[in-house]
């Protein structure tokens, strides 16, 4: 399975917050965005939704961990990378230093995913798409 043309070439920042669905609102009235995907959780709460600025991607969802809301201590964005290897990218970034978080799995909804925190404290979330 090919890369999504909206992933290529990007990094898309996945921001992490308490009300995603206010904010979804907020964002479509103050930037126009349009909301692509939203995965509600049994909760009520957002799991992952991802809208279109301007024809620019960004994922956001309600803060969780390993994830808080700004002001809480960690961090409130992860950065999303659709690479042709995730387990070779994983096992390069762990020889040099990254966190493991998430070993590479394949998720249900159709890529295969590992998650790393950086030395700096930024989460990265790469991903294959797998068929």
């Amino acid at each position: 399975m090919e890369i999504p043309e909206q992933y290529k070439y990007a990094v898309i920042p996945h921001v992490m917050i308490d009300g995603a669905a206010e904010a979804i609102k907020f964002y479509a009235a103050a930037f126009g965005a349009s909301e692509l995907v939203r995965l509600d959780g049994d909760d009520g709460r957002i799991m992952h939704a991802e809208i279109s600025v301007h024809g620019s991607t960004l994922m956001l969802g309600d803060a969780d961990a390993p994830f808080s809301p700004p002001g809480a201590g960690g961090p409130s964005v992860a950065l999303h990378v659709y690479v042709p290897d995730v387990d070779g990218l994983t096992t390069q970034a762990v020889a040099a230093g990254a966190e493991l978080l998430s070993p590479p799995t394949d998720m249900f909804y159709g890529a295969r995913q590992s998650m790393l925190r950086d030395p700096f404290g930024h989460i990265w979330i790469f991903l294959t798409p797998i068929s």
